[in-house]
Order: structure tokens, then sequence, then C-alpha cells
């Protein structure tokens, strides 16, 4: 996806949450901000999926109120793509590790459904392994507005793009 397709569809995500925001709602999970810890998994997409079988992580988020329904999000993570076992070799590493750092925005749509869109860059913690533009459009659904679960397609772009279909499980707090 180039560069301005991106954009106009940040653009438009930005303007369907804040007819979101419009409504006369009251807020579907109450309370202020709140931090949430989440264990992550995924599968590569796209070429990577040839080189790598599955991806493990974590992650931290921290949300800010900022209209009924509506969520400022800062988040980052640690994500490590597993090599299948067929390009593992003794005495290597048999892994890629990643740090994505993302902002975003989180509108509830109907009870503790909600969808996301989030933007940033990734970094890599191999030597000399660079970083790359972020995006993560997703959905979930908040559990009595403690547990949280959200599957997203995760891709960082820098001269190709390595991407992912990702769930999280998150508590939040």
């Amino acid at each position: 996806m180039d560069m301005k397709k991106l954009i106009l569809l940040a653009v438009l995500g930005l303007i369907s949450l804040n007819s979101l925001a419009q409504a006369p709602a009251k807020p579907v999970v109450k309370g202020g901000s709140k931090f949430s810890v989440g264990a992550e998994g995924g599968l590569p997409t796209g070429d990577v999926h040839l080189l790598f079988g599955k991806v493990i992580g974590g992650s931290l988020k921290y949300e800010i109120p900022v209209a009924a329904n509506i969520y400022f999000t800062i988040s980052a993570g640690y994500n490590s793509f597993i090599l299948k076992k067929e390009f593992r070799v003794d005495g290597y590493k048999s892994s890629a590790g990643f740090v994505p750092c993302k902002l975003g925005i989180k509108g509830y749509v109907e009870g503790g459904l909600f969808l996301e869109g989030q933007l940033g860059v990734t970094f890599s913690t191999a030597d000399g392994g660079g970083n790359a533009f972020t995006y993560a459009p997703g959905l979930g659904y908040t559990f009595n507005g403690c547990f949280e679960a959200g599957a997203r397609y995760e891709a960082w772009s820098n001269n190709g793009t390595i991407g992912q279909a990702g769930l999280r499980l998150a508590y939040r707090f």
C-alpha cells in the first residue's frame, strides 16, 4: 500500500471515529485512563511467512478518554518472529525481534465491541536492523471493563512490508 492510500485510509478512519464522538452517547466502558498489559500471538503474512512460522510477544497500552466511547491510545511492545524449523541453524538465532511503538484511536461502537486504528514506528532489535513505518487496523471486545481480546492486521513498511495477523489478550487496570 503506498503512502497516499495509507494517509487517506487514516483520515477516513479518524473522520468515522469523530462522527461516533458527536453522538450523544453514554460511555460504554466507564472510567478514566486505563493501562493494559497483553500477551500477543500472530501469523506472519505476505512473503515473510515463507521464512517465519509464528509471532509471539507482549505489549503495554495506555488509553486516554477524549470523548464518549473514544480513546487515544499509546502502546509499545515486543514481537518475536520465530523462524520455521527448516531455516534454523545451530548456533544462530532462531527468531527476529521487533519493538513496535504506536499511537492510535479506539472507538467503542456497541457494548464492549471496539474498532481501533494505530500508526507508529517499529524498531528492529538486530544490529543495523533499522526501523519501519507501522500501521495496524483492528477490532476487539472489552469484557466487563477488565479483560480485552483483540484481532488486528499489523504491517511494517520500509522498502518492503513485513506483516502479521495478530491477536492480543489483555488485562486492563
